[in-house]
């Protein structure tokens, strides 16, 4: 684990790189519309005056506030169990864009998989966004709390 990993960990911060051929505008929505984060990240995401009702495959819901939007190369959201998410987008210099999300406050019980659980979000982004294709199961029974590799 690089010194960079190390710090973040002790941080209780969750960070990942992605790297998507669209553009910031293009992953931006993704991140802020309703049907954007029904495309990758949950079954449903509805944002009503500044919060987002996530609705999870497993059934699990929450109701999260958006705490800043600054299209397209920030948007910051409460998360589960007290996190703070942010995605900050910027142009890669070849009409791509290059994303990084920091969740803060995660838990040290649940660091490992919160880990796991953004790869499987954000590998999900990248296949919703440059390829037009959703990755997930939409199957109750086959969740991650089941064990399956499924946001």
């Amino acid at each position: 684990m690089n010194n960079s990993m190390n710090l973040a960990r002790k941080r209780n911060e969750v960070c990942w790189r992605l790297h998507l051929s669209a553009s910031p505008d293009a992953a931006y929505r993704f991140l802020a519309t309703d049907d954007g984060r029904a495309r990758f990240w949950a079954e449903s995401a509805i944002e009503t005056a500044g919060v987002i009702a996530f609705n999870f495959p497993n059934g699990l819901t929450a109701s999260l506030r958006i705490l800043e939007q600054a299209p397209p190369h920030r948007f910051v959201v409460e998360y589960l169990a007290g996190g703070i998410v942010t995605f900050e987008l910027a142009n890669d210099g070849r009409g791509g864009t290059d994303l990084a999300l920091t969740d803060s406050g995660v838990a040290e019980q649940w660091y490992a998989e919160t880990l796991a659980g953004w790869v499987s979000v954000l590998l999900a982004l990248k296949a919703a966004v440059d390829f037009g294709v959703d990755l997930r199961n939409h199957d109750p029974a086959r969740s991650w709390d089941q064990g399956y590799c499924d946001n």
